[in-house]
């Protein structure tokens, strides 16, 4: 009886999780389904999208940075050579700690040594190269904020090819406070990890958040979207969203 409790609760704690994350996924996939619309009306007009398209899509980017209190950031980040002006481009805002929003201007000029390639990082690579929605991280972003960061991305497709990635940042420090006293609650210790077993939050000692957990295939945990693993150890899939959550263990 005291294992079936257990296990209930952890279930609840992966469902909770999901909703957290679930509520900026639906904002980075606004930023989607925006962002294919405008790529798709550039292309209508038999031409190939410049820097200066993706300006359309900053009011509804501001718009989801004061809407959404758990986002730090916003934008689309476009895939190498899909504009015809600029190698490279991410059309990005943030908004700072007096409620200013700005936008990020990194330097993407490939012939200048503080080129800023972002293509092998976890949050273009993952949605990239799987297809699907991505939490990458934490991890400190020099890029945009020197804060420990997670950032949500699903990739963006235009004219069936895939045209670059919508994201979100989120400051690990708001993440945590959100799910810790979740993960806090169970009886065993938790934590919380991504595709790649980055660990995402931990109320686990042996688990710090940002550390690498070996062993398990998260990723495919994550495919089947069931429970799984031997006690005491489980690893629960959150309610939809790319995350295992780790219950016990060493």
């Amino acid at each position: 009886m005291a294992g079936q409790v257990a296990e209930q609760a952890a279930g609840q704690v992966a469902e909770q999780v999901g909703r957290v994350l679930e509520a900026v996924f639906e904002t980075v996939a606004e930023i989607r389904s925006d962002t294919a619309a405008l790529l798709a009306r550039v292309r209508a007009e038999g031409r190939r999208p410049v820097s200066a398209d993706l300006a359309a899509l900053r009011p509804g980017l501001h718009r989801r940075l004061a809407r959404q209190e758990l986002v730090s950031g916003v934008g689309f980040i476009a895939a190498p050579g899909l504009l015809d002006d600029v190698p490279a481009w991410l059309e990005w805002w943030q908004s700072t700690a007096s409620g200013e929003v700005r936008p990020l201007l990194p330097d993407l000029d490939p012939g200048r040594s503080a080129y800023a390639d972002y293509t092998h990082w976890d949050w273009f690579a993952l949605p990239r190269d799987t297809g699907r929605r991505a939490v990458a991280g934490p991890y400190v972003d020099y890029l945009c904020s020197d804060q420990y960061s997670l950032t949500l991305a699903v990739p963006v497709a235009a004219a069936g090819g895939f045209a670059g990635v919508a994201a979100a940042d989120v400051y690990l420090r708001d993440f945590e406070t959100a799910v810790l006293p979740l993960l806090r609650g169970l009886s065993a210790p938790a934590h919380l990890v991504n595709a790649r077993g980055r660990v995402a939050a931990s109320a686990d000692p042996a688990h710090l958040a940002g550390t690498l957990t070996r062993g398990p295939d998260f990723a495919a945990v994550l495919e089947r979207a069931r429970p799984t693993g031997p006690d005491p150890v489980r690893l629960l899939p959150c309610a939809g969203v790319p995350l295992v959550l780790v219950v016990g263990g060493a």
